[in-house]
């Protein structure tokens, strides 16, 4: 995989808030909001290349859909009576 280059952007700071909103609210950071737009703009306007790189995964694997979540007792659990539960 190549190197990611640094690029500084100037916007308006209303525009900047707008991107942090946006960013927060799809629980990326402002730079991976900058470039998945970016990304989308190249892609809509026919100009993607096709040697670009795919996003890189960020966050914590998926798990399988097949895995049971961990259950653990809490002391609010164990503080009830069976006929509670």
């Amino acid at each position: 995989m190549s190197e990611r280059r640094q690029v500084l952007l100037r916007v308006d700071p209303a525009v900047h808030d707008a991107l942090i909103r946006w960013a927060t609210d799809e629980f990326r950071s402002v730079n991976a909001q900058v470039e998945m737009l970016l990304r989308r703009a190249l892609r809509d306007a026919g100009r993607m290349p096709n040697h670009a790189a795919p996003l890189p995964r960020r966050g914590r694997p998926r798990t399988s859909d097949t895995a049971t979540p961990a259950v653990r007792a809490t002391d609010t659990d164990t503080q009830r009576s069976p006929g509670e539960r």
